[in-house]
């Protein structure tokens, strides 16, 4: 199986979507690398970045469920190098 290295940007913006947002995260735990929330309290908003370790269907797969919360944004960067695992 080809995993990639990959960072995903998560803007909320409904701090509703947090509970959420946090279960999916946990579900998808064995991938992640490490995490980095910043409370953006002037503007009301949580910027979040997760760094993950996974197939591309599995970071697709999470980007997309995440994307599908109200009030939140998602975008993904990944490596170009795959590993094999």
């Amino acid at each position: 199986m080809e995993t990639r290295v990959a960072v995903i940007g998560i803007i909320v913006e409904d701090v509703e979507s947090t509970g959420k947002l946090n279960e999916i995260l946990h579900e998808y735990g064995w991938c992640i690398i490490g995490r980095m929330g910043v409370p953006y309290r002037t503007r009301g908003i949580n910027v979040i970045s997760v760094a993950v370790d996974a197939p591309m269907n599995d970071i697709s797969a999470l980007a997309g469920r995440i994307g599908a919360l109200p009030g939140v944004s998602v975008k993904t960067a990944y490596s170009n190098v795959t590993f094999k695992s």
